[in-house]
């Protein structure tokens, strides 16, 4: 009988390691595949976003009005809880808010292809002038285009016009005027076709010009004849600096190594047996600085306000008629004044501000950044007591003149000195001529 012989144990040793299985989806990914995955992400999303499908939907989408959203939100609750629930009269209710959605984008279907010009014959005038313009629409489309509804942005406003239904090639004008009785800049445009339901669930607009501005200037007066505060000397204003080469003659002084030969006294040197030049005093031209607060703590009133930048406006423009240098200073800005006409864009342009500078911190900045200027004309109002005024007065000097135009609405014309200054006490733009000629 064969004996199987019994296996021998093999000798202990340390057990087999255990394999370790690491899920796929918590291996990082690579760097460069994220930053492939991220790239073509985004190339699909822009692909999308400037496919023509994607914009005529956003187009289409934002047609429907708030009020057309809230429609097809109920229908669609109500379809649901209807369905839901066998409630038939929710069922027509949804039905009813469909068609309704369904019949108002009707309104909007359609291309329009209008020619619409916008004419404005005067783009600058002055407060109470007559600003007339006119519209002239055009039907450029092969067919017959449908009633319409015309908006035109106006300042804050908007003027809405009826456009009748218009066949091929045909023009309607419509006219309208726009208020001048306050100074603005009144931003008149884009003209804009609405089409849309009765409802208000559906609307499509489509805008046909740019934005035009009309400037309502300042009222202003004219001082011709006035003294306007400057100097009038044609050859300039002397000051106490010497030069050794000018026009208003000082003195005669020893010649000393440098001086120009042209300028030695011939007469004189042989008298007295040696070298003699004349010494002339400095002149400059006569340049005019005007600050122009716009804070509303130094007036009482709007009207305060509108009263110091007409009398502003009216002392600039004569100073560009008598073609003398200028310089106006709201507070953080100069206005611009190539022309008169800029000049008074730009006063157009002027907003109160009550965090903007005070007459004082304003007549420190034109002190510094107008340092060669020969008169100042300070413009602020009622508000700003004696000692603010001797604070900015201070601030120029002693060969600068000051002037300050005092503005309270109602006043009788003043005059009286401050600080070695002249202040205007102005209640009427009327009375400015008058005050300047007994300066």
């Amino acid at each position: 009988m064969t004996q199987v012989a019994a296996p021998v144990d093999a000798p202990p040793g340390p057990p087999a390691p255990t394999p370790t299985f690491v899920p796929v989806a918590s291996r990082p990914a690579p760097a460069g595949v994220l930053r492939r995955f991220r790239f073509g992400a985004r190339a699909l999303a822009g692909a999308i976003a400037r496919s023509r499908a994607t914009r005529s939907a956003l187009r289409w989408v934002g047609i429907v009005r708030p009020l057309g959203w809230g429609v097809g939100a109920a229908a669609l609750m109500c379809w649901a809880v209807g369905s839901r629930y066998g409630w038939a009269e929710l069922i027509v209710a949804a039905v009813a808010g469909g068609a309704m959605l369904l019949v108002a984008s009707l309104f909007a279907i359609g291309r329009t292809a209008y020619e619409v010009t916008l004419d404005l014959p005067r783009l600058r005038v002055k407060i109470g002038e007559v600003a007339d313009g006119g519209l002239a629409i055009r039907n450029a489309s092969p067919r017959r285009a449908l009633p319409a509804q015309l908006e035109l942005p106006v300042g804050d406003g908007l003027a809405v016009f009826a456009l009748p239904g218009l066949r091929r090639d045909a023009v309607h004008e419509q006219g309208f005027r726009v208020p001048t009785n306050r100074r603005a800049v009144i931003g008149i445009g884009p003209v804009r076709s609405a089409r849309g339901d009765a409802l208000g669930l559906v609307r499509r607009e489509l805008e046909w010009e740019d934005t035009h501005e009309l400037f309502v200037h300042p009222k202003i007066v004219s001082l011709a004849g006035s003294s306007s505060g400057f100097l009038r000397d044609l050859e300039g204003r002397p000051t106490s600096d010497l030069s050794s080469s000018d026009v208003a003659f000082h003195a005669l002084r020893e010649y000393v190594v440098g001086d120009d030969r042209r300028h030695i006294h011939w007469k004189t040197s042989a008298r007295i047996g040696k070298f003699m030049v004349r010494q002339f005093e400095e002149t400059r031209r006569s340049h005019l600085a005007i600050a122009l607060s716009t804070n509303v703590t130094d007036y009482a009133n709007e009207d305060e306000l509108e009263l110091a930048i007409s009398a502003a406006a009216s002392l600039g423009v004569q100073a560009k008629l008598e073609d003398k240098e200028l310089t106006v200073l709201i507070p953080g800005r100069r206005l611009h004044n190539q022309t008169s006409a800029i000049l008074l864009d730009d006063c157009s342009r002027i907003r109160p501000d009550r965090s903007a500078r005070t007459i004082e911190s304003l007549a420190r900045a034109a002190s510094v950044g107008v340092p060669d200027a020969s008169v100042a004309v300070l413009c602020e109002g009622s508000p700003v007591t004696a000692n603010r005024l001797r604070a900015a007065i201070t601030r120029f000097g002693v060969n600068v003149v000051v002037l300050v135009i005092q503005c309270q609405n109602g006043q009788e014309l003043t005059r009286r000195t401050l600080g070695g200054a002249l202040v205007l006490g102005l209640g009427d733009l009327a009375d400015l001529p008058r005050g300047l000629r007994t300066l």
